[in-house]
């Protein structure tokens, strides 16, 4: 039996420079055409690489066999993060549901972000607005947050508004929310002007004093933050290195929502992959640095953990860690361990904060014990077990 024509890696480097994208586009039509379909989705994988990386953003109306080419890839390709990126490479329209479907099956995966902004992209946000009545709301909720895009908002604040939404719905909803500037602000303006219900202030007053933006900490802390909370005041740092905490429940703060330091950290593989990771950290810091970290983390940001802020031209603004750059993009790494891809022909403005990614004020959200117990913690993390 013969074997179907594909395009070899070394084919590929022989022929391209020589013949150029036109001769790509009929290589491309003839390999699907001779591939069966025991072979077909092989041999599109392989092409569709060096097409996306050649031919992304061509006219697909004006190259019918391109067209042909690419649609087939698309469907061999559905459900995977490369069908993510022909359909924004190629500005398919009419896949916003198969997006849609990508995303809500892979909701921590970047490729979902791409894909949730692709389906906001849509004149009526129907299909989102029908995804937040069905069974993956909660992932739904969470996308949402994760595409830093305004389009999402008024879903949000309706949800956080919604007496008819289940409480655990309401708070993913307020913390979504708390992931942009925007959002952050408009909880506020909600708390202000005592719109915003009483049991969501709480989760509303913990997310809000993480956040990266020293003005929506202090209106926050104005606003949100209990009287007579008894992490306010904080014994000296003298008393706290004497005392003896308890490294078990020191890893439960961790791991809490409350502090959620493994929301941006990982000890071992368990965690998010965002900030520096904290495995050996003990052995590399005394608890006397760890308080400092804890207690001012704006004191020492780390090399590489430097927060940015980016603001497009069309008025969206996302803040996180640069995770790669190239001279056509930045790559955004998000709280959460999202990252969003931004091409530089679209930022209207580039700036380093001087604010660390690790929130101001966050051991105030905690019993000075609790505090104790997390410095009990991370001080033996990467030591000898006695």
């Amino acid at each position: 039996m013969k074997r179907p024509l594909t395009l070899t890696r070394v084919h590929r480097r022989a022929w391209l420079p020589r013949y150029g994208s036109a001769c790509l586009v009929h290589l491309l039509a003839l390999s699907f055409a001779l591939a069966g379909p025991l072979t077909a989705a092989a041999a599109s994988t392989s092409v569709a690489a060096e097409a996306l990386s050649r031919l992304k953003g061509m006219d697909l109306e004006a190259n019918p066999a391109l067209k042909t080419a690419v649609l087939r890839v698309v469907e061999t390709t559905r459900g995977t993060a490369q069908f993510v990126e022909l359909v924004r490479d190629f500005k398919l329209p009419g896949q916003e549901p198969a997006l849609l479907d990508y995303a809500l099956q892979h909701p921590s995966e970047s490729s979902a972000t791409e894909a949730i902004r692709m389906v906001l992209n849509l004149p009526q946000p129907t299909l989102i607005q029908e995804a937040l009545k069905g069974a993956r709301i909660a992932e739904t909720v969470q996308l949402l947050g994760s595409a830093n895009d305004r389009r999402a908002l008024p879903l949000l604040e309706e949800l956080v508004l919604s007496p008819k939404a289940s409480a655990a719905i309401r708070y993913k909803a307020v913390r979504a929310l708390a992931r942009s500037r925007e959002g952050a602000s408009l909880l506020l303006r909600h708390a202000a002007e005592n719109h915003l219900p009483s049991e969501l202030k709480a989760t509303a007053s913990e997310e809000l004093s993480r956040a990266p933006w020293p003005e929506i900490q202090e209106q926050s802390a104005k606003l949100l933050r209990p009287a007579g909370n008894p992490a306010d005041a904080l014994p000296p740092l003298a008393e706290l290195l004497r005392r003896r905490g308890d490294p078990k429940n020191g890893e439960r703060v961790f791991f809490a929502p409350q502090a959620n330091c493994g929301g941006c950290h990982q000890v071992k593989a368990r965690g998010i992959d965002y900030g520096p990771r904290l495995t050996e950290i003990g052995v590399k810091l005394g608890k006397d640095a760890l308080y400092a970290a804890l207690l001012d983390p704006n004191a020492g940001i780390s090399f590489g953990y430097e927060t940015w802020q980016l603001e497009t031209k069309d008025g969206e603004e996302a803040t996180g860690l640069i995770a790669s750059e190239t001279e056509q993009e930045i790559a955004l790494k998000m709280p959460g361990g999202i990252v969003t891809r931004y091409p530089k022909s679209n930022l209207a403005k580039r700036e380093k904060l001087k604010t660390s990614t690790m929130p101001q004020g966050l051991a105030l959200t905690l019993r000075p014990q609790e505090l104790v117990d997390l410095v009990e913690y991370l001080a033996g993390l990467g030591k000898p077990a006695l």
